[in-house]
């Protein structure tokens, strides 16, 4: 599988103007090869020419791992001296013999430390970004990847369902985020979540994307849970929001509003829709509500081997949707100083429609 996906980029290349691909470690390297390298002071990057070589230059303590892949890579290794890795990055590059490449990398993930040895080793090539050929290749789930996210998903939903006993008044957000982290290894996720889990009550709840914090839980507070797992290499990334005891009828107006949203988002995914219209059918329902200008974020987001991939699901974004795309559709409402409202749902783009792939009910839920 691994080795199809290798061959379908090098074919994607054959049709630009890059001569060569830099990865660093991260999902796009790990997708290609199914190797796992993560960054560190030692600078590690992968090379996929257009003729089909492949090469890597990396610390001589990672060498083992290349054993693992189901390609054949060459290996240009170098020692914990820092004096030795430029001569490595340089044996790289001729054999991979692009004096003038254009090469391809990853805006998003490319650092200065291998940037530097790249372009030293490349001093006539010219970099650009390579989005634009990575992205299609991993933006369609391939029926695995699915089946691994629909875990992570299960494992999320397990996750929440054992927290919610000890949510009442009184209890800190550090504290929910923490049994919720706790909860999440023993129902099966991976140790390094997708991201640590957002737990914002009463005010915090109008920050989108709030860190816990000491405050404590009080009674007639929004309580947002932001949260997901990581199985097989693959995320989730669900939101429900809580009320504790009962609240505000004008809160009360709110959560009804995204709620409707969030169905309305869900339904207007249809392949050969665009990104944009999902997100203005779930914007037009809080507009309506005469919340729009605390809907302060886009629809969704790609889901995968990252929390946030592409496609994103903003107003302009004319990218079609293809059955195999995965994304959240997570509309919100955020009042400051009151507190905020977001849901969240994965959803699969398929054949004749749609599958979310979330369950958990959505109706208003009071704890405490």
């Amino acid at each position: 599988m691994k080795a199809s996906r290798i061959e379908r980029l090098i074919s994607a290349l054959q049709d630009t103007e890059f001569s060569l691909l830099a990865l660093n470690p991260g999902a796009s390297l790990t997708y290609l090869t199914g190797l796992n390298f993560h960054r560190m002071e030692r600078p590690i990057v992968l090379w996929i020419g257009v003729d089909g070589k492949i090469a890597v230059t990396l610390p001589t303590l990672e060498i083992a791992k290349l054993s693992l892949a189901p390609m054949d890579i060459k290996a240009f290794p170098y020692s914990d001296d820092p004096q030795t890795w430029q001569k490595a990055f340089q044996e790289a590059a001729r054999y991979l013999n692009f004096r003038q490449a254009v090469i391809g990398v990853e805006p998003n993930n490319l650092r200065v430390l291998e940037y530097r040895f790249l372009e030293s080793a490349f001093p006539e090539a010219r970099f650009h970004n390579a989005d634009h050929i990575l992205s299609p290749i991993r933006m369609i789930k391939e029926e695995g990847e699915v089946a691994a996210m629909c875990k992570a998903v299960q494992i999320a939903q397990s996750a929440l369902q054992a927290t919610l006993p000890i949510i009442k008044p009184g209890v800190t957000e550090k504290e929910v985020a923490s049994e919720l982290t706790i909860q999440l290894l023993r129902a099966g996720s991976h140790p390094q979540l997708p991201f640590y889990p957002i737990v914002a009550s009463g005010p915090n709840s109008a920050n989108p994307h709030a860190v816990p914090s000491d405050r404590a839980l009080k009674a007639g507070d929004f309580l947002v849970i932001d949260w997901g797992a990581l199985y097989d290499g693959y995320c989730s990334d669900l939101t429900r929001t809580f009320s504790i005891g009962d609240i505000d009828p004008e809160l009360e107006k709110v959560y009804s509003l995204v709620e409707k949203a969030n169905e309305n988002g869900i339904l207007a995914v249809q392949p050969g829709k665009t990104a944009g219209s999902v997100d203005q059918a779930a914007r037009r329902v809080i507009q309506a509500g005469g919340f729009g200008e605390f809907f302060t974020h886009r629809t969704g987001h790609g889901l995968g081997m990252e929390a946030h991939e592409p496609p994103y699901l903003y107003q302009e974004n004319d990218q079609p949707l293809l059955p195999g795309m995965t994304f959240t559709i997570e509309p919100g409402i955020y009042l400051p100083e009151k507190g905020g409202v977001r849901i969240e749902d994965n959803v699969l783009v398929t054949d004749s429609g749609r599958e979310c792939l979330t369950n958990l009910p959505r109706c208003l839920q009071k704890l405490g």
